[in-house]
Formats: structure tokens, C-alpha cells, sequence
């Protein structure tokens, strides 16, 4: 009879079915299992390697009886198994299986404190547990992922997009100190205040003045105005150097001491000393000149 008669037969007479232990052998994962894990078959353990290890770990199977010449046999069928669908896969219990041989010498061999600082039996089988459930988790990480929904497969784009809003509502949190404080803070600021101007930083016509009075004697030929402005360190903006130096030169222009020429619209300006220009007029200011007049 097959087992779907079987099962038909047993509800039919009332019966619960036998639910019997099924025998696998070794290397062949149960219907409940990974398939991807390695079921080894030892004289004192069986079942995945990973499980092996973690009793290895807790003291609950002796690794001094397994048998490392069915444990290499059952790895090798394995991995001649696995080999097609994953070489991560072999590679992965291929440390599993080195790093338990390792602790069997571990255990076997005496061991000699030489003072180097290198791992027990106990603290190793510790790490490799730890290795192989961060592996464990990162596989089942892994196939959640490759489970969601993929873009372009279950779910596809809209044509025309909309932008996602996002609300927020602020959540005020404070204690009695800080409404006190940013209320202090708000009757400051509303307090009246002076308010005071920083005169802005000119160079005045006195010391232009006083500048191209000094380089009478130095410019008798047409020269650059912007020559005879001060240099380029004075603490002062540029339009208010050129500008007071021109209005310098337009006072001493009339008042006969100098001569001014520009060619064209936004051309240079070229002053140069007036060689018929009398001592007093050279150095009398407008205010002096109208005050004499007078």
C-alpha cells in the first residue's frame, strides 16, 4: 500500500497516525533541516557539524572519541555533493572540519603554559561557535532579504511618480531651568538699546591733501593718479583712496598748483605739477584762497 492509503486508513478507522522516527543516512539533512547543512554520523554524535561544536563547547560530547576518519569521509562526500550548487558553501565547512581537528590535537596533546598567550581548547571551540552563528545569521539575513519583494519582479514603478511628505511634529521636552532660562533670554532682547553706528573707515581728503602736497616736486611730467594715491596697505577702502585723492587734486588744480588731463570717458586720469604755479597758491588750501580773497 502507499502512504497516502495509508493515511486514508488510519482516519478512516478513528486512529491517530504513527508518527515514526525515519532513519537518514549519514550526510542527508531532514525534510526540517537546511539543506545546505552537513549532517555527520560519529560513533558518539549525530547530527549537523555546527551542533557538534557547540557541545564540543559545553562539555556534552567528548571529542577524544570521534572518530576524524568517518568525520574526513563524510566532509568529503559532502562537499562532492555541495561542490555544484555552492563553493562558499565547502568552503565554509571546510574550516569547520580543520578548525575540530585542531581542537582534538588540542586536546590530545598535553598542554605546556610556555607563556605565549595562545588559546585553550575551550576558548577556541568558543570563537568558532561564535563564527559559525554570526554565519548562520548572516545566511538567514540573507535569504529574508532575497524573500522581500523585488523591484522590477512582485513590484513595479509608477510612471509619473509622487514625492513622499514627510510630517513632522515637534516634541517639546524641558524642565521648569530651561523655560525659565529661554525666558529670561526673550525679555533681554525686547529691552530697548542704543543703537550705535561704527563710523566706516575713509581716508580723508586732509591726508590726501597733505600726500600730494608732499610730491609736487616728484611729478613734473603727466603721471597716474593712482600713483600718487597711498599704497595699497592704508586702512581704508579703495573708492575712498581714489576718491579723496581726486578731490585733493581738484582743489590744488584750482588752485593752480597742479594740472589735470583725461583723454576720454573712463580713461585715466594724468596730473602733473603747473610749472608756472606760484609758492603761496601751491600750498594755500581752498578755504586759505577764499579767506585771502576776502
Amino acid at each position: 500500500m502507499s502512504e497516502e492509503a495509508i493515511i486514508k486508513a488510519d482516519e478512516a478507522s478513528g486512529e491517530e497516525p504513527f508518527d515514526a522516527p525515519v532513519r537518514r543516512n549519514a550526510g542527508e539533512p531532514s525534510s526540517d533541516e537546511d539543506v545546505d547543512a552537513l549532517i555527520v554520523n560519529l560513533d558518539v554524535y549525530e547530527g549537523p557539524l555546527h551542533v557538534l561544536l557547540e557541545l564540543a563547547r559545553v562539555q556534552k560530547v567528548d571529542l577524544r572519541k570521534i572518530s576524524m576518519i568517518k568525520l574526513v569521509d563524510q566532509y568529503i562526500e559532502f562537499i562532492a555533493a555541495a561542490r555544484a550548487r555552492s563553493l562558499e558553501l565547502a568552503a565554509d565547512y571546510l574550516v569547520m572540519a580543520s578548525w575540530l581537528t585542531y581542537l582534538k590535537s588540542k586536546i590530545l596533546i598535553p598542554t605546556v603554559d610556555d607563556g605565549t598567550g595562545e588559546p585553550t581548547a575551550d576558548e577556541m571551540a568558543a570563537r568558532l561557535a561564535f563564527q559559525l552563528q554570526r554565519l548562520e545569521a548572516m545566511r538567514k539575513a540573507s535569504d529574508a532579504l532575497f524573500a522581500m519583494p523585488q523591484l522590477g519582479l512582485q513590484v513595479f514603478p509608477r510612471g509619473l511618480p509622487e514625492g513622499v511628505r514627510v510630517l513632522k511634529t515637534p516634541l517639546w521636552q524641558a524642565d521648569l531651568f530651561e523655560l525659565l532660562n529661554a525666558y529670561a533670554r526673550q525679555r533681554v532682547a525686547a529691552v530697548d538699546r542704543t543703537y550705535k553706528i561704527d563710523p566706516p573707515k575713509v581716508f580723508s581728503i586732509e591726508d590726501a591733501r597733505a600726500r600730494i602736497e608732499r610730491m609736487l616736486g616728484a611729478i613734473p611730467e603727466w603721471t597716474d593718479l593712482t600713483k600718487v594715491s597711498p599704497p595699497k596697505d592704508v586702512d581704508a577702502p579703495a573708492a575712498s583712496v581714489v576718491a579723496s585723492s581726486f578731490n585733493a587734486a581738484l582743489e590744488f588744480a584750482k588752485n593752480g598748483a597742479l594740472e589735470i588731463r583725461q583723454l576720454g570717458h573712463f580713461e585715466p586720469i594724468y596730473v602733473r605739477r603747473r610749472r608756472d604755479a606760484p609758492k603761496a597758491a601751491a600750498t594755500m588750501t581752498t578755504d586759505e584762497k577764499t579767506e585771502a580773497l576776502e
